[in-house]
């Protein structure tokens, strides 16, 4: 705990980009508004659409370099042709996060176009079971687990002798609103979600003497292909019964988890770790 302690100073100082008032920053545009995270290097799992892709793009509209992953050539190569038409600068690589290869090749992918990595964002996830909990079998066991929890905790062990050279570095992983109030049927996955919750905790102690922070967001019902797909007209119906559960007033948009992220990256976060923030819309039973 001393050891903890003492490196507070350390670990919160962050890193200067802008001294210009928070006030003053929201209606400035242009470079400006990019200083936020200039010159900095993402990481961001699961990120050629919905949640994922609207982080990698607000990182890159913040001024970082981002590197783009997913488990399909074909979905990665459109994500950053996209983002490049938009003149953000974004590299791609496939990436199964279950996969040890795939994760070297990642990092090595980062090193390789951008010389290093500050940022890690893991948004990458799986839920390939509806049904009972006790019901589900190892296997599928297995594959949520290691998708959704082991995954981001070995791939920033992989990252971390070089996010620990850089200073301000920041890890934020992508949870959910079901590890708070769990959804009737998902129960593997509300398990894996709610394990993020600890991870985080337990990350954030552990990197606090490197100067890593380490938070962690909890989406609501978002619209995306994960979260709806073609089941988006039978969700929009459920949205009544979800506002008994949740207290749920619409559904969220990918766009409305980017900021946060951009935000826990940012050296105005430099004081936020170990820090599980629900990005829920108004829920009161959350």
């Amino acid at each position: 705990m001393a050891a903890i302690l003492r490196s507070v100073p350390r670990v919160f100082r962050g890193y200067q980009c802008a001294s210009v008032p928070l006030s003053a920053r929201m209606f400035q545009k242009g470079a400006d508004e990019k200083c936020t995270l200039a010159n900095k290097v993402a990481v961001v799992t699961g990120s050629t659409k919905g949640i994922g892709f609207a982080i990698a793009r607000r990182l890159a509209q913040d001024g970082a370099h981002v590197v783009i992953s997913s488990r399909k050539q074909q979905n990665v190569d459109c994500a950053v042709a996209t983002l490049k038409e938009e003149g953000l600068s974004v590299t791609g690589t496939v990436c199964h996060v279950g996969k040890a290869e795939d994760r070297q090749h990642l990092v090595t992918t980062a090193l390789e176009h951008f010389g290093g990595v500050d940022f890690l964002v893991c948004v990458a996830g799986v839920n390939p079971f509806v049904g009972s909990t006790l019901g589900t079998s190892e296997q599928i066991w297995d594959k949520i687990l290691d998708v959704n929890v082991k995954s981001p905790a070995l791939l920033l062990s992989q990252l971390l002798p070089h996010m620990e050279k850089r200073a301000g570095s920041s890890v934020v992983l992508v949870s959910s609103v079901v590890s708070y109030l769990p959804m009737p049927k998902l129960g593997v996955y509300n398990t894996s979600k709610t394990a993020l919750l600890g991870l985080c905790k337990s990350l954030a102690v552990e990197l606090a003497p490197k100067g890593i922070r380490v938070n962690c967001i909890a989406p609501g019902i978002i619209r995306t292909d994960f979260g709806l797909g073609e089941k988006e007209k039978a969700m929009m119906d459920m949205l009544p019964d979800m506002n008994k559960i949740y207290g749920l007033q619409r559904l969220g948009e990918p766009e409305d988890c980017a900021g946060i992220v951009s935000f826990l990256c940012s050296s105005d976060a430099s004081y936020i770790t170990g820090e599980n923030i629900t990005v829920a819309g108004f829920s009161p039973r959350v």
